[in-house]
């Protein structure tokens, strides 16, 4: 890092600048004196570059409300000397490691005078600084401008989408069919003024779902908001209506979205932002009510909350005619009949609260709450569901830890559930050189542990009857060449669903990426996943075999000009269960996106090929979508995918996205099953956004 690179650039709009920088100078020069006008131009190009990963880890509701966090930042960039943890965290491609160091820097060196001063913290190197610097300032001291100071800022998003063919829920059926029509309807709106207060008001219609009838004779389906207050005196954050809570590695609390194994080893390590208000239109995930942030002293904060909301329950009757609880629906449809049956049939309960710590390097919590529901939870005959929770009433406790230690981030959370048992996970995040950072996580989750809301690392999603050891290393080979790469081992002492005895797996992947400038970006990935399964279903007694599904991906990007960039990708994929042959799959596409910086509109198209023989190997792949409409698209069986999408900026306040998309099975009569099943071998479906921002 002792020498300097001096060089001229030219930003599109600017004059020549001469720099001498550094190390990372070049490449963050690029980025600091291009107009900032320029820089949000490409919106949807900068949050694809970091949440094209993350789409098989995310439902499409929880990724939208990572990449419209992005893009509050992009427009408000966070500063650097006046950000809080909680704020920081936001950026979520950030690590904790990253995140702790980062602070105690400023802590040591006192505030940052420029953003190019990233470059001496531990840990932040030039891929993360490029992906920071878009969605940060740093501002010199100011006297306050009142009149800015009451201005707040709003967005309002209407979307509409729907499927073009019609499927078998919207006919005449005798039995079963959609009560709605097939329109997807989205309505957001959010306020914000300064960092003292935000609203937020999401109104969501499903296809198949009535709309100003049947059950849904107020208009949408689905409705939900927060009004949030900040640095009200003590009290640090005071939210009323929707609301998330996130605290520690997840295990006994987390609602809301959260990173799991993927791409990116270091999201593995959680960060936790507590009180939150929420924003996604994900319908099971939030609590409804009130919660309080308080600082009883300087490093030390109380979070209180309290929720009481129905939710969607298939009940069934006991031998004295009491309702039981036979299962919770988290999918939010209520299209027909019986999905209207199951509406809210739920009452919930919870109120608790959390007690954090957080000074220098260290922070501690403790988070209790007890859940009281409406119906007693039964279980059933399944050998997998001998430990399940029964009853109405149940308390968790969990107590957590994070400490930094030189170049050592240190993270555990312990918790427990009455009735119930004990669940602990820790770890430790090291920045072992500049080039090479390394994970370690070990976990044990007794299988009679029960936490509702959890999101902690681990092969299952229930935080129960599992024990694993995680380790990932993220190596910079040299400034073209970036490995990753993680092994995952886990065991299930007991049954699990579709599993009838104890069993146990790995988890392998490996990612090499090659950047030789800025024009160019490929790279090659391999996972191979093996665990065990009942070798058929619906047998008393049923021995369980190998199962195993390799995924092989080449991909490259290439920007042609400033104007277009192609991506292409081949992905392989195997799957074999027990002696049975092994099936192969395939799939191919090519984009082509158009994003010129000074234009008003810009667009992108895929032409997929792809060929699975099953579901079971099915392939998945990000989507570019109308804005915060991004998810992971499912290629399965065997056809065509194509989609194009186009924007325009109709004025500074004002932008328009429209879709087009469509799947083509060659030689079916038919896409889908059940209520969804399409006459004709096509699938396609349009939609149409709008946002306005004053």
């Amino acid at each position: 890092m002792s020498k300097t690179a001096s060089s001229s650039i030219q930003c599109p709009g600017s004059q020549s600048i001469r720099t001498s920088l550094p190390g990372y100078g070049i490449l963050l020069s690029i980025v600091l004196f291009c107009p900032f006008s320029i820089a949000y131009a490409q919106e949807e190009v900068q949050i694809k570059e970091i949440t094209a990963t993350l789409s098989e880890n995310f439902s499409a509701e929880d990724l939208a409300e990572l990449t419209e966090q992005l893009s509050f930042y992009l427009k408000h960039p966070l500063d650097l000397n006046r950000t809080s943890p909680e704020q920081l965290k936001e950026l979520f491609f950030l690590s904790s490691l990253q995140l702790s160091n980062f602070f105690t820097h400023i802590r040591l060196s006192g505030k940052l005078k420029d953003v190019l001063e990233l470059q001496a913290i531990a840990g932040f190197d030039v891929t993360t600084i490029t992906r920071l610097l878009p969605f940060v300032t740093v501002k010199e001291e100011l006297p306050l401008d009142f009149s800015k100071a009451g201005k707040g800022l709003s967005e309002l998003t209407l979307r509409y989408g729907r499927l073009l063919e019609k499927q078998k829920g919207y006919t005449d059926l005798p039995g079963s069919r959609y009560l709605g029509t097939p329109e997807k309807l989205l309505l957001k709106y959010s306020y914000h003024l300064n960092d003292q207060a935000a609203i937020s008001v999401v109104a969501k219609k499903d296809a198949g779902e009535s709309f100003f009838s049947g059950s849904s004779k107020s208009g949408f389906d689905f409705i939900s908001g927060s009004l949030a207050l900040y640095k009200s005196g003590r009290f640090k954050k005071i939210v009323a209506g929707d609301y998330s809570l996130q605290f520690g590695q997840g295990l006994s609390l987390w609602s809301g979205s959260s990173f799991g194994k993927g791409d990116d080893v270091a999201g593995i390590a959680k960060k936790d932002t507590g009180l939150k208000p929420y924003t996604s239109a994900n319908e099971y995930s939030f609590f409804r009510g009130a919660g309080v942030t308080y600082s009883l002293l300087k490093s030390i904060d109380l979070t209180g909350f309290i929720s009481l909301r129905n939710l969607d329950a298939s009940l069934t009757k006991s031998t004295d005619g009491n309702d039981q609880l036979s299962a919770i629906s988290t999918s939010g449809l209520h299209r027909t009949t019986a999905e209207n049956k199951h509406k809210g049939k739920l009452g919930l309960l919870l109120y608790g609260m959390a007690l954090t710590y957080n000074k220098n390097s260290l922070d501690l919590g403790i988070t209790a709450y007890h859940s009281s529901y409406q119906h007693d939870f039964i279980t059933g005959p399944q050998r997998y569901k001998q430990y399940n929770f029964t009853g109405r009433e149940l308390s968790n406790l969990g107590i957590h830890y994070n400490y930094t230690f030189r170049n050592i981030y240190f993270f555990s959370e312990v918790a427990h559930s009455i009735p119930g048992g004990t669940a602990v996970l820790t770890g430790a995040m090291a920045s072992l050189s500049p080039r090479i950072s390394a994970i370690v996580l070990f976990r044990n989750y007794e299988k009679e542990h029960v936490s509702f809301y959890n999101k902690a690392a681990g092969e299952g999603s229930t935080a129960a009857n599992e024990k694993g050891i995680y380790t990932g290393l993220h190596i910079n080979l040299t400034k073209k060449w970036t490995l990753s790469a993680y092994g995952d081992i886990f065991w299930f002492p007991w049954a699990k669903y579709r599993i009838d005895e104890a069993s146990s797996g790995y988890e392998l992947t490996g990612r090499i990426t090659f950047k030789p400038d800025k024009k160019f970006k490929a790279l090659l990935s391999y996972q191979a996943k093996h665990s065990e399964q009942n070798a058929s279903s619906g047998k008393p007694v049923n021995p369980i075999t190998d199962l195993r599904k390799d995924n092989c991906r080449v991909e490259g990007n290439l920007t042609l000009n400033r104007k277009i960039t192609l991506q292409n990708r081949f992905e392989l994929t195997r799957y074999q269960k027990g002696d049975v042959h092994a099936e192969y799959g395939y799939l191919f596409y090519q984009d082509v996106a158009y994003h010129p910086m000074s234009s008003r509109i810009s667009a992108n198209l895929r032409l997929a090929f792809f060929h699975t023989p099953s579901y079971n190997s099915r392939i998945y792949a990000y989507e570019d979508d109308v804005l915060h409409g991004t998810g992971s698209g499912i290629y399965s069986g065997e056809g065509i995918r194509c989609y194009f999408n186009l924007s325009y900026n109709l004025s500074r306040q004002l932008r328009v996205w429209g879709r087009y998309a469509a799947y083509l099975y060659p030689g079916m009569e038919k896409t889908g099953s059940g209520l969804e099943e399409i006459s004709g071998n096509q699938k396609s479906e349009i939609k149409l956004q709008l946002r306005y921002q004053f």
